[in-house]
Parts: structure tokens; sequence; C-alpha cells
């Protein structure tokens, strides 16, 4: 038996070895090694089995999750809800757009001769215009998740317009490299910014159907495209005709752009706050929300598990999208002595099925999405699979007929799969974000599988021939996407439930801060949970701190308390919950735009640089500030009179001072950003009592100050002389928030923190 002492009280505990006894000589004797074994093993599966209790998925009812279970409407009912003129205009600026891709292949042959450039070349500029394309999606969903998507639908289309012209006007090859890459840029927008204004223009019953209808535009456009393209060239006559191919091209879509000025930018997440809640939310005044930062929007996406297994999946029967059309041209050339024009046409007819699949597929994933959401992403990775097996068929017939309706059979299904993407992103991305959402599956097609699995089928081809490059690249990358899809869908209701308590969460905070604006935390955490790759260590964590307030983070050793930290100040991005300051949400927004707006942290250990000087690390502190020099200098010394240890010492290295004093450089860097939030990770840590004494004095004076603080702690004793209020954390979750004289009571809590044990 062993005693602990606290505060005069004793503690008497037993200290067993697993699978051993104690005697009453207090002496261990020890079991068989298979007893221990066991005992290990059993151990083992008790602590797996919590975990998992812990980690358990946390799924809606079905009447519960916006869409499913509602009554059908008609895509009419849909229209007249949402308005028909986005529903037309949007998929023919699409088609407008998608007119333009086919039409530099047809044309390829009249370009050449006027440029004076190899196919290499050529080919070339076109993939670096797709680059553009793809690449340019990612800062402009970033923009359409803060500003007027609709404005961006007018400016982008109305500078598409004038690029598709540029390339009529070009003289040489890096003229048109710029031509192209501006289309490119242009285009860029269309994939994040249509589908976030589609899926909050139009209710979730008729959604995939609104989706459909933006989907038949691109087959639409690359059928007709070529062909207009070609007549033009034709009519206009001469070596240099083909420029009036991109004049008449440019004409419907500076048409188009202006009447997109008509367009009314919708409520963002308004049909899934009109299911869930009864109601709109009202929305904050302008200004007043922090901005959802883009690295953190990523971070929390890829949280989010269908949405992740869909891009990965997508991703990689990108190493068929992007390869197939290269190589079926090729083919087309090198084994059928095809022109550019006759290729050009042929592979617009590739997509001639798909504009009849596309229609049918649309309405069964509505029907499916309503009587159970996971059965339509189901649907859309068999069809993904199948597009492998019928691009498998289609390329061992050598009649060009044949084989190319075949492969047309293979896109219907792709562009039939690719239907369920939006309703499917749209139901589980949060409404903030969703264009940054949408913005990713392009990406991860370039990324992932458009340029490995170019390189791929290129070297096979060069190796072999087109034909058996398409063979060996293009089913295994459906079939493995497909697979993806399928088994991201088991995810699907779980992360919608999350979509579903995030609005529940939002609304509860609006309804508080409304009927008390005054008492208003300054710093709010709710329903956090946070995880290590697989491993989760938060679970559901709440807690508030007031302004002015010093709360003290207790918990035993891997309780969560540091990850909670991180959690607040953005070093990490949670799986779930939500962290505000002021009433303002911060959880996809970074550490330095957390920090900017006043959330400091002083990391345990880690707060100086040893081979500075004092000065100069009070000094390396202030480099993200853009005060005077003068000010910056006036501000350490009003922070170093808090620090009489450190005054005298400035020109000494940070590295020669003792722990406690390093652990005061670090604090005075922290305090010089006049921070609305102090946390400190592990105040006491390591250190004497006399330079512990020293710190609370200090802590005692920003208290006084109104200084808000949050300290984790591994010590009651210090905890109880500085802090207002307790957290106490275990296993991570909180086991106890109040007044930290009530902890004190605690004795099951107070064990745990000095044991290391599980409490009470």
């Amino acid at each position: 038996m062993s005693a602990v002492t606290f505060e005069g009280h004793t503690e008497r505990t037993d200290e067993r070895a697993p699978g051993g006894n104690v005697d009453d000589n207090t002496q261990l004797v020890d079991d068989d090694p298979a007893s221990l074994v066991a005992t290990v093993l059993e151990e083992e599966a008790k602590r797996q089995a919590e975990q998992a209790a812990r980690s358990a998925e946390k799924v809606l009812p079905d009447d519960l999750l916006p869409g499913v279970g509602a009554a059908q409407m008609s895509l009419g009912e849909a229209a007249r809800g949402g308005g028909y003129f986005m529903m037309l205009l949007l998929p023919l600026i699409a088609m407008a757009e998608e007119m333009d891709r086919l039409a530099i292949a047809v044309l390829a042959p009249d370009i050449q001769k006027t440029l004076n450039i190899s196919d290499t070349t050529l080919i070339g500029i076109a993939s670096f215009g797709g680059i553009a394309l793809v690449l340019g999606a990612v800062p402009l969903a970033w923009l359409a998740d803060r500003l007027s998507r609709v404005r961006i639908v007018t400016i982008a289309t109305l500078f598409g317009a004038f690029t598709v012209l540029l390339n009529g006007l070009v003289v040489n090859p890096f003229q048109l490299f710029c031509a192209r890459v501006a289309v490119g840029s242009a285009q860029s927008y269309k994939t994040p910014v249509h589908n976030s204004l589609l899926t909050d223009t139009y209710p979730i019953q008729a959604r995939a159907r609104v989706f459909g209808v933006e989907g038949l535009a691109r087959p639409v456009g690359l059928l007709i495209g070529p062909f207009i393209a070609g007549g033009v060239a034709d009519i206009a006559g001469g070596d240099e005709g083909w420029r009036w191919a991109f004049v008449v091209f440019s004409l419907p879509l500076a048409l188009l752009s202006m009447l997109s000025l008509a367009l009314k930018e919708p409520k963002r997440g308004r049909h899934e706050q009109e299911m869930v809640l009864g109601k709109e939310l009202d929305p904050p005044p302008i200004g007043s929300q922090i901005p959802v930062s883009m690295s953190a929007a990523y971070a929390r996406l890829k949280k989010i598990k269908t949405f992740f297994y869909i891009c990965v999946g997508i991703g990689t029967l990108g190493f068929a999208l992007v390869a197939v059309p290269v190589q079926l041209s090729l083919l087309l050339e090198n084994d059928y002595g095809y022109d550019a024009f006759k290729r050009g046409w042929m592979l617009s007819l590739t997509w001639l099925a798909s504009i009849v699949a596309i229609p049918f597929a649309a309405r069964a994933y509505d029907k499916a999405f309503r009587s159970n959401p996971t059965r339509m992403v189901r649907i859309g990775g068999a069809l993904i699979a199948m597009y492998g097996v019928l691009m498998l068929v289609a390329l061992r017939f050598h009649d060009p007929l044949w084989m190319i309706a075949g492969i047309s059979l293979a896109n219907a299904c792709t562009s039939a799969a690719f239907v369920c993407v939006g309703p499917t992103i749209g139901a589980v991305a949060p409404y903030r974000m969703r264009a940054q959402a949408f913005a990713l599956v392009p990406v991860f097609i370039f990324l992932m599988g458009g340029f490995f699995g170019g390189l791929i089928a290129g070297a096979i081809s060069d190796a072999n021939d087109e034909r058996t490059a398409l063979t060996v690249v293009a089913p295994p990358a459906a079939i493995i996407g497909g697979a993806l899809f399928v088994y991201g869908s088991r995810f699907l209701k779980r992360d919608i439930s999350l979509a579903v308590e995030e609005l529940l969460e939002e609304q509860d905070e609006l309804k508080r801060m409304s009927a008390n604006p005054d008492d208003i935390p300054l710093l709010q955490v709710r329903n956090l949970d946070f995880s290590y790759g697989p491993v989760q260590v938060l679970f559901d964590v709440g807690m508030e701190l007031k302004r002015g307030e010093v709360l003290a983070l207790l918990g035993t050793n891997g309780a969560g308390k540091s990850t909670l930290l991180r959690a607040i100040s953005g070093l990490g991005i949670p799986d779930r919950g939500v962290v505000r300051l002021s009433g303002r949400t911060l959880t996809y927004v970074d550490a330095e735009v957390r920090f900017k707006h006043g959330i400091v942290q002083l990391r345990g250990g880690a707060g100086t640089f040893r081979e500075l000087s004092i000065r100069d690390n009070l000094r390396s502190a202030m480099l993200a500030t853009r005060k005077s020099d003068t000010d910056r200098d006036s501000r350490i010394d009003e922070i170093m009179q808090l620090f009489p240890a450190l005054t005298n010492r400035r020109d000494e290295l940070a590295g020669d001072l003792s722990g406690g004093q390093q652990q005061m450089l670090a604090l005075a860097m922290a305090l010089l950003h006049e921070p609305e939030v102090l946390l400190i990770d592990e105040l006491s840590l390591g250190l004497a009592p006399l330079v512990v004494q020293e710190l609370l004095v200090i802590v005692e004076q920003l208290k006084a100050r109104g200084q808000s603080m949050i300290i984790v702690e591994q010590s009651v004793n210090v905890a109880l002389a500085f802090a207002d209020r307790a957290v106490f954390m275990e296993k991570g979750r909180v086991r106890f928030e109040g007044p930290a004289r009530e902890l004190a009571e605690r004795d099951d809590l107070v064990r745990a923190v000095f044991l290391g044990g599980e409490g009470g």
C-alpha cells in the first residue's frame, strides 16, 4: 500500500501489476505468463470497446434527414419555386463554353498552317488551357463563398467571351498559349459557382433533376460544337477561316453574360434550413462573420468521409477521363487515318448517348434519395464501374462505328454517374463552403488521375499502341473509382446527420444570442470532435469562457487538453462541432486569422528562440504587426513591467535562462499581441515551486487587468490559486465544468488528476 497526501488528506491506494496479486506484506506475486497475457488482452479489448463506443457514429432517423421521405416534386414545381430563368440560363452558359473545347481539335489543321506549329505544340497549348480550367476553380470558389455568385457568373462569362474572341486574333503560338490559358481561367468558375447556385436555389426533392439539366450542357455542347466550328470555317473559307469560328463562339457568351444580370442571389443553405428548422435562419449582418479560410475549409472537407471517398473515386476515374480523349484521337489518326475534322466530329458522337441517359439517371437519383440516400451514390458507383466494362468491350471492335457506339454508351454511364455528385456534395458539405467543396472535384480529377493517367497511358501507347493503352488504363480506373463511390455511400447518412446537427446548433445559438445579447460568451466551444487520423481524441466537448474570466483546464495525461487548445487556436480543424469568438464562428478559420482576431496560444515548452537574446525574442514576436519601431518598443517596455526578473537581462540569450524564466519570456512574447483570449499550455509543468509562485503573481496581475485566459494545468493547487472556473477532462470528454472551488470538493476528480486514474 502507498499513501498520497493532498492538503492534509491521505488516500490509501493499492499498487497492482496487471494480472498480479498483493499479499499482506505488499509483495507482488506474479501469476503464470499465460494469465498475464490473458489479462493484457482483456484490458486491450476493453479499451478498444470503450474507444468504439465513444466514437460511435451519430446517425439521425430518416425523417430528420432533409429530403429523405419527402413528397415527390416534379421538375416544373421545382422550377417554379426557384425560378425557370436560372435553370435555363446556367446550362446555356455551360453549353456555350463547352462548344469551344472541341473546336480547337476540329480547327487544328488550319491553325497549324496559319501559325506554323506542330501537333505536339498545339496539344501542349490546349492542355495548358485545361490546367488553368482546373486550378482556377480553387480561388474562384474561395470568392464564391464570400461574394455574390451571380455577379461572378456575369463577370466570368463576359471575360470568357472576350478570351474566346482573342483566340481568333492570335498571330503566333505564344499568343495562342495566352489565349487558351485565359479561356481556361475564365471558365474555371463554372463547377464551383454553378453547382452551389443550383444547390441553394432549387428544392432538395428535385435537386438531381436540376443537376441533370445542367449536366446535359456538356454532351450537347460537345456534340454540336465541332459541327458549328467546321461549318463556320468552311463558310468563311480560306486558310484563316478558322478565326471566324471563335468570333461566332464569343457572341452567345457575351449575350448570356448580359442576361445573367437578371439572376438573383439565393440564400445559402435555405432549403436545408427550411426542412430541418421549418424556416430560414436570419443571416448575420454583412461583415459580422469571419470568412471561411481556404485551407481550413479543405481540411474540414477532407474529414467528411462521403465527400472524401467520392473525390478520391473521381480522381481515380480521372486516369481514364483525361487519357481516353487524347488516346482515342491518336487511335483514330494512326489506325484509321482520319484528319482533325473527322476526328473532331467522331469524338463528339461519343457523347450522343449521354443526352438520353442523363434525364433517366437524374429521375432515378431523386427517387432513390427520397427513399434511401445511400442508394443514390451506389447507383452512381455502379455506373462508373460499368463505364470500365463498356470501354473494355468497345475497344475490342475494330470497326470504328461499333467502337464509337460502344464508347458513347460508356460515356453515357459516366455522364449519368456525375449527376449524383452535385446533390451528394450539396447534402454533406457545410453551406458556408459549398463552392469550395465543388471546386475540389476537378482538382482531384486533374492532380490525382489526370496527370498520372496521361503519363501512364502515353508510356504504354509509345511502347505498344493506343488501343492497348486505353485497355490497360480505363477499365481498372473505372472499376476502382466505382468501388470507392460505393464504399463512401455507407457514410452518407452519418454526414448528412452532422450537417443537420450543425444547423440545429446554429439555430439554438442564434436564439440564445437574440434573447440575451449581453450574455454572449467571449469564447464558446460546442459539440467538438477531433481526430488524429483514424484515432478520435475529443468527444462532444463543450465549454465557454466569459470576458475577463480565467479558466483552468485540468485532466489526466492524454485527456485531450492540449488538443482542445489546438482546436481553439486553429492549429487543428475539428471533425465536428463549432468554435465561436464573441458569437462569430471560427470553426473554419485558419490559425493566422484567429490570431489576428485575438486568439493567442502559448505552447508548452516551445515558446522561445534559444539562440536569440531576450530583446530579439521580443522583437521577433512583433514582426507580424504593422506597428512602427517606436510603437513596438513602447509595447515591449509596457509588457516587461510585468516581468521584473527579465527587465535588466534583455541582452542575454534565451537559452541561458532557467526554465521558469523562459516560460516568462514566452508569456511576454504572447502578451505583446494584446490577445482577446490567451491560451497557455502547461503553465507550471516541470517548474520549481518558487518559480510557479512568481508566475502566479503575473497571472493575477493579468487577471486584474481583465485578461481572459484558458490555462492548461496539471496541479489542482495551482489551478485553485488563479482560476475563476475549471473544466476537468478525461479520455477526451468534459467531466466537470463549474466554479474552481467546487472542483476541490470532487474527490473523484482530484484523485484522477493526482493518480492518473479514472476517477469515480
